[in-house]
């Protein structure tokens, strides 16, 4: 009785095999279809200031929709976890510290910088509305975000080129991000801190309205790092540090590279005429800014996209800085001619 149960399973068997396999060959085309359509789909990540507000734009209006993508935007709230990505391919273009891009690329990450649209967005916001310089602020404590990345880069160049010790000179509180520091500031806990837009305008409207106003400091723009930049080194009052970089896959499709990078340029133009509606938008995905936030930065903002290319020898300035200061912050030499998109 067994065996003949066992000898009628053996046909059904081969039976169900062979309708499973039908149903796969039948299925193959959905499943073709669904892996183009992961394929067709950007990720654009950047981070919670004024570099990625293009990205966000071009997700909500819909502007690569024509080219059969579907965009999505992702954000990196640290420089690690940007780094992350950009090592394991969480992200197709994404919006770095130029420093960052250009370590990630002599560490051998597949990556090429097609834009700098950031030139100036940090500022030493105090309560010392009279400051002059860095030397204004020696002996004083000094809240900085991310400890080893950008806001600390530059303030130690700045501060070396006028003959100060960034860890001598000041009292450094490093803190995690830059909204840690507005914190600092709101509730009194320190005086001056570097901070980057739109955080600088976060923490001026927060100690500006009340009730926050009733025992927050008055706050003032205290130093524009980048017309230091200007002003110590002998420069224009710029400074290459963040844009739009390509990764992985994306690298390899030169018009979508290009596209891209035409179709950012255009969205940073809309978001500086419309900086109100733009800070709606930005809201939407960046739980952590308010509208009114958005909207100041960008009235304060110089930023303006340009090739990589065409910039190369500023970028190359501004890493030959850094690299004085610590080589590893660019991956220990300056990049290869095809890292300049």
């Amino acid at each position: 009785m067994h065996t003949q149960h066992s000898h009628q399973e053996l046909p059904v068997s081969r039976s169900r095999r062979a309708l499973l396999a039908a149903a796969a060959l039948a299925a193959l085309p959905a499943v073709r279809a669904r892996a183009a359509a992961a394929t067709d789909r950007l990720v654009l990540a950047g981070p919670p200031i004024t570099v990625s507000f293009p990205l966000i734009h071009m997700v909500e209006s819909g502007a690569l929709a024509e080219e059969g993508v579907t965009p999505k935007f992702a954000l990196w709230t640290n420089p690690d976890q940007m780094r992350a990505w950009a090592v394991e391919g969480g992200a197709d273009f994404i919006a770095s510290p130029t420093n960052v891009a250009a370590n990630l690329y002599n560490r051998g990450v597949p990556l090429r910088l097609l834009n700098v649209s950031v030139w100036g967005i940090l500022w030493l916001v105090t309560r010392n509305g009279e400051a002059g310089s860095l030397a204004d602020f020696r002996g004083q404590e000094i809240a900085v975000p991310f400890r080893g990345d950008m806001p600390d880069i530059l303030f130690g160049v700045l501060a070396r080129a006028q003959g100060l010790d960034p860890q001598k000179d000041f009292s450094l509180r490093y803190v995690t991000t830059p909204f840690d520091a507005v914190q600092l500031l709101v509730l009194r806990r320190v005086s001056h801190a570097v901070l980057p837009e739109p955080a600088v305008s976060m923490a001026l409207r927060k100690t500006q309205s009340l009730p926050v106003s009733a025992v927050a400091p008055k706050l003032h723009r205290g130093l524009d790092l980048s017309a230091e930049w200007g002003r110590v080194l002998k420069r224009e009052p710029r400074i290459p540090q963040a844009g739009l970089a390509a990764l992985g896959k994306a690298l390899g499709n030169a018009a979508l590279c290009e596209r891209v990078r035409r179709q950012y340029a255009a969205s940073q133009a809309w978001c500086l005429e419309n900086p109100e509606a733009c800070g709606e938008l930005v809201a939407k995905h960046i739980r952590m800014l308010t509208p009114q936030a958005v909207a100041d930065a960008l009235k304060a903002s110089r930023d303006k996209p340009m090739a990589a290319a065409s910039v190369r020898a500023e970028l190359e300035y501004f890493f030959q800085r850094v690299h004085e200061v610590q080589p590893g912050l660019i991956g220990g030499k300056l990049p290869a001619a095809d890292f300049y998109g």
